[in-house]
């Protein structure tokens, strides 16, 4: 491959995880390597990746003292940058942003994007139980409308506190569907159709949202949910949004995002440091050996899909 772009590759300086995870209980049941730089520069050496985007993990920045998450929304964001400004053709970042609270998100944003240059941003399905697809919201999705941005969603534990007494790990099933729930509330709440410029990438394939396509198709053709002609289909929906490959590169996965959303809306993605090294190379090769696509499909998604929302790397 000539170049390899890493979309979701996370940064999880001391200062974020020890704020926001419990070292013995982290946020989704999977504890994490211990993060640096050098820690992820050495993993894009040995996977063979150029460039990564990094933003941070579950559980975002949601912290109930506001003041403390604007004040690490912004310690994140300066750091991101600093990591460019050490590393310009290595790295790219997506802006952390305080949840939910929607001036401090809109602040923080402004700054990010605006003085620090960052790439894009990087939001959580829901944050206090609140969804993005929620109608308060919108102001938040207007100013990333206006910007044009690109905006990274990565899941978030559910906040139904009987998912939590299950015995399994959030990352298992709750993370994949809360990314439906999140995608689903986005559609159907007008979210998408509001903002035609904003390019979305949904992390790990869109959790189950892709092989419930059917499933979309018949609940738009009986009108279950309204009238489509204002939000568009749920089909229309899913070739516009963009998908990453972190925990998602098997055949199955990839030839139903080729039927459902198209191969130009498809990134590569490894979820570095909560994926093992060996796992996330063996996702790479499987991807990269694939007889089921073709060489230009590969060189799309390790990255000319994603050159066309991180333009700079071209």
């Amino acid at each position: 491959m000539s170049l390899t772009i890493d979309t979701h590759h996370h940064m999880l300086p001391n200062f974020f995880y020890e704020a926001t995870n419990d070292k013995e209980n982290p946020v989704g049941g999977s504890k994490p390597q211990v993060w640096t730089t050098e820690k992820s520069l050495a993993f894009m050496d040995e996977m063979g990746i150029d460039i990564a985007i990094t933003s941070i993990s579950t559980p975002g920045i949601q912290l109930f003292d506001s003041k403390a998450s604007k004040r690490l929304a912004r310690e994140c964001n300066d750091f991101a940058a600093s990591l460019i400004q050490q590393h310009p053709k290595r790295f790219g970042a997506l802006a952390s942003v305080p949840m939910p609270n929607l001036d401090d998100a809109i602040e923080e944003i402004c700054y990010a994007l605006d003085v620090l240059k960052l790439d894009g941003v990087v939001l959580f399905t829901n944050s206090q139980g609140i969804y993005l697809g929620d109608k308060r919201m919108k102001p938040l999705f207007k100013e990333l409308h206006r910007r044009k941005a690109t905006v990274f969603i990565h899941p978030n534990a559910s906040p139904d506190p009987i998912a939590h007494t299950l015995g399994i790990t959030d990352n298992l099933i709750d993370f994949p569907s809360d990314t439906t729930r999140a995608i689903a509330q986005m559609h159907y709440g007008g979210t998408f159709a509001e903002t035609p410029d904003v390019k979305y990438i949904f992390s790990h394939a869109g959790g189950t949202a892709p092989y419930l396509a059917g499933r979309f198709a018949i609940v738009d053709e009986m009108q279950i949910m309204g009238d489509s002609s204002i939000t568009g289909t749920f089909a229309e929906t899913f070739r516009r949004l963009y998908w990453d490959t972190a925990l998602a590169w098997s055949d199955p996965v990839i030839n139903n995002l080729k039927h459902v959303a198209d191969l130009d809306k498809v990134l590569f993605g490894t979820d570095f440091p909560y994926v093992r090294n060996d796992i996330a190379l063996k996702g790479k090769v499987a991807l990269e050996n694939s007889f089921n696509l073709s060489k230009v499909e590969k060189q799309k998604i390790f990255s000319g899909n994603a050159l066309e929302l991180f333009p700079r790397f071209k």
